[in-house]
């Protein structure tokens, strides 16, 4: 049980980010997050750090399970429009209900990760199949720095959503369409 016990305080810690930010997450909060007794948290997770690692941990393996998902279940798309298409529908996730959530909790978390080495290495973009099923389209259609090109073809998605975040609004498949044909440029 105690597995299951932290994983459950790290889902707590995330949504507790997500709703109140950085400064909104104490041991207390996550204690009240997780219908846990008061002192819960902090007995698995001794210090403010601790419990913030454990968070990222957690948010990083639900974005890799999602992305590796996504991209297992989805063949590598053929034409623009079916990845501009693909794209769309991970950024509408990302923009809403518990992916929102997510994105909150992670943005909060790289800005922290400037004072906190660690935790920067924890949020590093690690390889996942989406990752893969965009390197593969762009080597496909003839990018000779299909890396490099994933790369940032997906910072400038991040960046949208970022903005999205902070902005309201939506990501419009037009958008995404014109950082796919910059990608392939």
């Amino acid at each position: 049980m105690p597995a299951d016990r932290r994983t459950l305080l790290a889902d707590a810690a995330i949504d507790v980010l997500s709703e109140t930010g950085m400064r909104g997450l104490t041991h207390r909060a996550v204690d009240r997050a997780a219908n846990l007794p008061p002192g819960t948290t902090s007995a698995y997770y001794r210090t403010r750090q601790a419990l913030l690692t454990a968070l990222v941990r957690r948010l990083v393996a639900r974005d890799q399970e999602e992305l590796q998902a996504a991209g297992e279940r989805t063949p590598v798309p053929r034409t623009t429009g079916e990845l501009v298409a693909w794209i769309a529908a991970f950024v509408g996730q990302r923009l809403t209900g518990e992916g929102r959530r997510r994105s909150l909790a992670r943005y909060a978390c790289a800005i922290e990760s400037v004072h906190h080495p660690e935790l920067r290495e924890i949020l590093v973009p690690r390889e996942n199949a989406a990752r893969q099923a965009v390197r593969d389209f762009l080597a496909a259609h003839g990018v000779v720095d299909a890396e490099e090109r994933t790369v940032t073809l997906l910072t400038c998605v991040d960046g949208l959503v970022f903005d999205r975040l902070v902005a309201g609004g939506r990501v419009s498949e037009q958008e995404i369409h014109g950082l796919v044909a910059a990608a392939l440029r």
